[in-house]
């Protein structure tokens, strides 16, 4: 595993982005029938999901997050120096799609840019990048995390439909001397790649539809395996204890999932994050959708000691353990659902 520790750079607002068009429970019930549909939501917590429109890309939804964060925040797209993207579902094979977002949101020509394809373990590893590269060179950095997965789904496979929704989610990050160190701990298996993949439409297989397979089994084996081992380290590295952990934000892949691993670490309930009930499973943007939706008002009135942890393809996993707020920004809006112009179109004022 890796360890470290980044001090000096500072969340300032976190906005995370929605689709308006929704899947629910009565949608599942007509595909599935109406005890499955219950037994599902039961079993993960999930009652609907959030899908993009025909023409929504990852970028549109980042991009919505990203111009809200700006707004709130007063800062102008001239003064970010970084922007890191988290995404496995980008808008074209190339060029990456923090490229297109760099022009779309006015960026000036010296910024740089960077993809990572990371998918539920996106977030931790996308702070622990954007983090270090900001603290290497530079002042503001912009981190993006999204996916669609809902296009990756084959809507009639009930082990993946009813759990993956789609969403974006911008965090503001600046350099800042007397900010608290962020504590993290990242690993991989490679082993683990065939129970969660999507093998289809990329080069290795260019003719087969991009359609996603999940061994439910072996994802919960990995995730009881690997993350509690992961979020102690974390912890560790802080010098912190779990009891002075304000509170536990995982990835919101399953509501049990979460309750078991928070009992396995001592964490009491009220203190462990749920928040996909109306969202779903949104791969890379779930840990900030989650901290925008459930914890707006104690972030932006203070700080609080978060533990996170993401967790699934690869095998990956990233853990951190970081104080975050008073944050300026600390919200989700939702994108109508509207066909969005060609990358070809010109950016509004460009930043110089």
């Amino acid at each position: 595993m890796v360890a470290s520790r980044i001090d000096g750079v500072c969340v300032r607002g976190i906005v995370g982005c929605v689709p308006e068009g929704r899947e629910t429970a009565g949608d599942l019930a007509r595909r599935f029938g109406e005890d499955a549909a219950r037994r599902i939501a039961a079993a993960t917590g999930i009652e609907e999901r959030r899908i993009a429109a025909p023409g929504q890309c990852t970028s549109d939804l980042a991009e919505a997050a990203a111009r809200r964060l700006l707004d709130g925040l007063g800062w102008e797209p001239g003064s970010i120096d970084l922007l890191v993207l988290v995404t496995q579902t980008h808008d074209h094979t190339l060029p990456g799609t923090a490229s297109l977002l760099h022009r779309r949101l006015g960026l000036r020509k010296g910024a740089a840019v960077l993809d990572l394809t990371h998918g539920c373990s996106g977030f931790v590893y996308g702070l622990w990048t954007a983090a270090g590269l900001l603290k290497a060179a530079g002042r503001r950095a912009l981190l993006l995390v999204g996916d669609t997965t809902s296009r990756l789904v084959d809507p009639d496979d009930r082990t993946v439909a009813p759990l993956f929704g789609d969403a974006a989610a911008a965090t503001a990050l600046e350099l800042d001397g007397t900010a608290a160190p962020m504590a993290f701990d990242l690993g991989s298996d490679g082993a683990g790649a065939p129970y969660l993949t999507a093998e289809g439409g990329a080069m290795r297989h260019p003719d087969r539809a991009a359609r996603l397979f999940m061994d439910g089994t072996q994802v919960f084996a990995f995730t009881l395996r690997e993350v509690p081992g992961s979020l102690r380290a974390a912890l560790d590295a802080a010098g912190w204890t779990m009891e002075t952990v304000d509170h536990l934000v995982l990835h919101q892949a399953n509501a049990q999932m979460i309750r078991h691993l928070g009992q396995k670490l001592g964490v009491s309930a009220d203190r462990t994050v749920l928040a996909l009930r109306d969202v779903g499973n949104t791969s890379s943007a779930s840990i900030p959708l989650a901290i925008a939706g459930a914890l707006a008002a104690p972030l932006s009135a203070g700080t609080r000691r978060l533990l996170l942890s993401g967790f699934g393809v690869g095998w990956s996993w990233g853990s951190a353990a970081l104080a975050v707020g008073p944050l300026a920004m600390c919200e989700t809006v939702v994108l109508a659902g509207r066909k969005y112009p060609a990358d070809s179109a010109a950016p509004a004022s460009p930043a110089v």
